[in-house]
């Protein structure tokens, strides 16, 4: 069976009581067509006020937050290569690595946390370089290690113990010149000369290993018994055992355990793409939490990269969408607001009408699909009607709007007049917030050509507290202009029961744009629109035709 695919529902940044509410109430209803995947309704940003509200009003949680739809490692085929122990030899990381066509190793500890790697460059050039005849004592090669890789048997001595000091040296020579250069602790091998075993043993090697596996007598076992001496028999020749005799040393005598390059499931591809191809590294540790081992990952594993899905509903705006929306795989979109910018790398299913909510167009979907709302889902839906038309007074609201919010408050056992106070009430509550948190409740970002502004909007029943926010606000909108880059900002203060905006503005072409667009003249950085409460159909269309007058000039 297959793995169920997690797909996200996802309204704008800056959400708005329609962008999450339209989004729960399509994924319940796309989960229950139990088509195999998975919807989760998700929030491209912090919730307003009033959302907080109506959420808990009808016992729902928030959805999942999802600031960025990008992909990230774990959506990339790790390669699960096993870690191995620090002492494992040279010889069998090099036969591991043949057998999984890998070029590293990970080097674990008992908890599998990472303790370095090692290459298949780092085996070669370990075999090829190194002439020192103590670097198997220098390394603390086990012996347990030397008879896997000599295929040989301990005869005499401990095949746990370590060897720790001494050369390696091959007793070609007659016993009496071999008393001149063994030294105590050597590994000496010579074949199988009673005289050269004798005199070795006498002249305090730590171990001698007899090659074509030679019989030794019980006396020379004896002897080294006596001296501390191990004995290996091993089936290999002389010369072949003088070859293969490094590669019993432990990786950790050549792992690289500093500067290593690692990652995490959760890093985002776009930002470590960078880091890998900076690097000759070919291959890269992903870590859980920065230590424990999971698996590999390199450059080549971007081309099978599984791209994350997503449902957008409330835009279909670039500007207006999660970061790294064009990594996203885009399954759907609906929308009621003007065809923006966003581009798909395939058809997809798009619904936009001309309501005044999205939520109208995820009722009528139900509704076409015949499937029961429930209450909670209901209150939701109308809710985020009831706020996207001002309590129906915006001139975005149609009648299908009006129908269907009188319909889900049927449903959800409310009265659309009385919980719409309700809800605008608890929204407008803004006293205690910072003017970065009432900016940004409701805010857009929107581009025409060359032209970058953004738009927020306030809306409450109440003048006096409309009118001591444009105080507060006043500093903030000439430093989040700067901050952002943008080449206007503007601020819609609405009051619901008057059908009124004071539009706030900063920059130095938006007295102009406002002038050109409603005929009148700002002054002291705002002017009063009687009858405008609609950023998307009576604010955002008028900038349009002015911004596009003045191009064709």
């Amino acid at each position: 069976m297959s793995e169920k695919k997690t797909i996200y529902v996802l309204g704008h940044r800056n959400p708005d009581t329609d962008s999450i509410c339209s989004a729960i109430a399509y994924a319940e209803l796309k989960n229950r067509s139990n088509d195999g995947n998975r919807y989760l309704a998700a929030r491209a940003g912090q919730i307003s006020p009033e959302t907080d509200y109506v959420l808990r009003r009808f016992g729902m949680r928030q959805p999942v937050y999802l600031s960025n739809i990008g992909t990230r490692v774990r959506d990339m085929e790790i390669r699960k290569i096993p870690g191995v122990s620090h002492s494992l030899s040279l010889k069998k990381a090099w036969n591991m690595m043949a057998d999984l066509n890998a070029v590293t190793l990970p080097i674990v500890n008992r908890d599998n946390g990472l303790s370095g790697l090692i290459t298949i460059n780092d085996i070669a050039t370990s075999y090829m370089e190194e002439q020192d005849s103590t670097i198997l004592s220098k390394a603390r090669t086990p012996y347990k290690n030397i008879l896997e890789t000599l295929e040989g048997e301990m005869v005499v001595g401990d095949p746990e113990a370590i060897f720790t000091k001494g050369n390696v040296l091959i007793a070609a020579a007659n016993p009496d010149v071999m008393e001149n250069y063994i030294m105590e602790h050597d590994m000496v091998i010579m074949g199988n000369r009673y005289e050269s075993q004798l005199s070795a043993i006498e002249s305090g090697a730590g171990c001698i290993v007899v090659c074509l596996g030679a019989e030794v007598s019980r006396s020379i076992r004896k002897l080294a018994e006596e001296h501390g001496c191990s004995i290996i028999v091993t089936p290999l020749d002389t010369y072949t055992v003088a070859r293969q005799i490094n590669q019993s040393m432990p990786v950790r005598a050549f792992m690289r355990q500093h500067d290593l390059i690692t990652f995490q499931p959760s890093d985002y591809t776009d930002s470590i793409k960078e880091i890998m191809q900076k690097t000759r590294i070919r291959d890269f540790p992903v870590l859980e939490r920065g230590k424990y081992y999971v698996g590999m990952i390199s450059r080549r594993n971007f081309l099978g990269i599984r791209k994350r899905a997503v449902i957008l509903v409330d835009h279909n705006e670039r500007s207006q969408a999660v970061d790294n929306i064009e990594d996203a795989e885009i399954l759907e979109i609906i929308d009621h607001h003007r065809i923006g910018s966003l581009e798909t790398m395939s058809p997809v299913y798009f619904r936009n009408e001309p309501v005044g909510c999205t939520a109208t167009i995820i009722y009528k979907i139900y509704r076409e699909k015949n499937v029961d709302i429930p209450p909670a889902v209901a209150g939701l839906l109308c809710s985020a009607i009831l706020s996207d038309t001002l309590l129906f007074r915006s001139p975005t609201c149609t009648q299908i709007d009006k129908q269907a919010a009188q319909d889900l408050a049927s449903i959800a056992g409310i009265d659309c007049q009385t919980y719409g106070v309700e809800m605008f009430t608890a929204g407008s509550n803004l006293k205690e917030k910072t003017p970065e948190e009432i900016f940004y409740q409701d805010y857009k970002k929107f581009e025409f050509g060359d032209v970058t502004f953004g738009v927020g909007q306030i809306s409450s029943m109440s003048g006096d507290e409309l009118r001591a926010l444009e105080p507060k606000l006043r500093p903030y909108l000439e430093r989040s202009c700067k901050e952002h880059n943008l080449s206007m900002l503007f601020f819609m203060l609405t009051n619901i029961i008057e059908e009124s905006t004071t539009l706030m503005y900063y920059g130095d072409e938006a007295a102009a744009l406002i002038e050109e667009a409603f005929q009148l003249t700002p002054e002291n950085g705002s002017v009063q629109l009687t009858g405008v409460v609609s950023r998307k159909k009576q604010l955002i269309p008028a900038f349009m035709e002015a911004i596009n007058k003045e191009s064709a000039i």
